[in-house]
């Protein structure tokens, strides 16, 4: 088969699609380089903040809309977009611009907004690349409004048939409208797997592959196409044979979740007789349920990004205290194990006053940054010491790279636990303390390590992108991203 048919990226919402390709070309409108007489300047300032006022409206509608459709915690993605458009800062920079070159307010606005997205595409955070899609989309709202045209999506309206929409990146906005009943793929230049629209794709069940570079050149409107959601693959016009190997693909994965939810009570047995845990990987908190119909002995990783993402606010004390209570009361007698906030890289919170760095992964981040900032990192200390008494819950931390770190720790969680104690409070008279193996560095001090942890848990996405030097959400990179390459082993 011509390489010129198969496109490479990756994929973030599983399942197969196959339907004519729908290219949505969207952007900012065309804005006129309006002048405004010194007179008119206060109208064009109120003009700017009653937009903005709309456009929250707006927002505010579209969360709601998730609300129904995804759940809670991708409503979220829609209050950091509000916070956004409502930035003082900003704002007052459009101002400024308004007042002191007489422009108008769309024009103001689309200057400003324009060097604040390429302050962004050229910065080297990859967090605030990745967001890149939610700025434009929120900035492309207010522009809309204040050139009094109306906010039509690119797919409104009946659609007749099934398509695969295929588009540069692609907004939660956008993503969240889709009809599922038609829209049976998304494909787009932009994105990874932890890019808004593709969480957003994946709770609405919809395969899409992201980070497809070219897509937009290399496919026609009304092109057939093959999508794979699970490997990132794509074929153009797909031969009979292409097509039903993909319905062979789907049926077999199909037959191994029936037979892998057949044994779910059989005991998990090597074949030289040794016995296995299997415990649940938990992101979020509807994942807790399917975690215990299938059988998990406990929560072998259960993370604590969501309580961040998208945010206008750090989680309380008592609302982590409450939502570790959630997780061990639903594996009675179960191990917990909580790993601390891994905030940094692509992760951290828009109420955090994030740095921007030329290389974000190996920079701040993880327990670098809960070290540095204890008004942070201590409540949640207290919440798992609180949440852990009475519980078996347990403490894991994320990149660890030196013994000094984990000692630092240690003495955070006694000086907290005796606080407590003194106060009358509940704490966790005995509190395991792991680490994450899923560095080089953690590799080579094992021993060292084991010293003054109770447990090890291997982190496998970030020991084998910094072992093989491969960027997990790099598209062109995702045949090298190989947990089982024999460096790893």
């Amino acid at each position: 088969m011509s390489d010129s048919r198969r496109l490479k990226g990756i994929g973030v919402s599983p399942g197969v699609g196959f339907a004519a390709a729908m290219v949505v070309q969207w952007g900012f409108p065309d804005v006129p380089d309006r002048t405004v007489g010194e007179e008119d300047l206060e109208g064009e300032v109120v003009r700017l903040h009653a937009a903005v006022r709309e456009a929250v409206v707006g927002l505010e509608t579209l969360q709601e809309r998730v609300l129904v459709r995804a759940g809670v915690e991708e409503s979220r993605i829609f209050e950091a977009q509000i916070l956004m458009v409502q930035d003082p800062d900003f704002l007052a920079g459009v101002e400024l611009l308004i007042r002191k070159n007489l422009l108008g307010a769309e024009t103001a606005y689309e200057f400003k907004a324009l060097e604040l997205r390429n302050l962004w595409a050229s910065s080297g955070s990859a967090q605030l690349r990745e967001r890149l899609a939610d700025l434009t989309a929120i900035q492309r709202r207010v522009v809309l409004k204040l050139m009094g045209q109306t906010e039509r999506e690119p797919w409104s309206g009946t659609l007749d048939e099934q398509v695969i929409v295929v588009a540069h990146e692609l907004s939660p906005g956008l993503t969240v409208q889709l009809d599922r009943e038609h829209v049976v793929g998304l494909l787009s230049e932009e994105g990874t797997r932890t890019s808004h629209a593709a969480i957003l794709a994946h709770s609405l069940g919809i395969p899409a592959v992201m980070g497809v570079a070219g897509a937009i050149q290399r496919v026609r409107d009304g092109q057939m196409i093959l999508l794979d959601g699970r490997t990132g693959e794509v074929i153009l016009e797909p031969t009979r044979g292409e097509l039903e190997q993909a319905k062979t693909r789907l049926h077999r994965r199909h037959r191994l979740e029936l037979k892998l939810e057949a044994g779910l009570s059989t005991p998990a047995v090597t074949p030289d007789g040794r016995q296995l845990i299997l415990r649940g990987n938990v992101d979020l908190p509807e994942e807790i349920e399917p975690a215990v119909r299938h059988g998990a002995e406990g929560v072998g990783l259960l993370r604590t990004e969501f309580l961040l993402t998208g945010r206008a606010v750090i989680p309380s004390e008592t609302e982590q205290t409450d939502y570790f209570r959630r997780v061990a009361q639903a594996f009675p007698n179960q191990p917990i194990v909580v790993r601390t906030f891994d905030l940094g890289g692509d992760k951290f919170p828009v109420a955090f006053d994030a740095p921007i760095e030329a290389n974000p992964f190996l920079g701040w981040r993880s327990i670098r940054v809960c070290l540095d900032h204890p008004e942070i990192f201590r409540p949640q200390i207290r919440a798992i010491l609180r949440a852990a008494a009475g519980s078996d819950i347990r403490m894991m931390l994320p990149l660890i790279t030196r013994v000094d770190e984990v000692r630092r720790v240690r003495e955070m969680v006694d000086e907290e636990r005796a606080a407590m104690l003194a106060a009358g409070e509940p704490a966790a008279e005995h509190l395991p303390i792991g680490v994450m193996i899923e560095t080089p560095a953690a590799v080579i001090i094992a021993d060292r390590l084991a010293a003054v942890s109770d447990f090890f848990s291997v982190g496998t996405n970030d020991l084998t992108q910094y072992t093989l030097v491969v960027d997990r959400g790099n598209a062109r990179l995702a045949d090298r991203f190989r947990t089982e390459d024999p460096a790893i082993l």
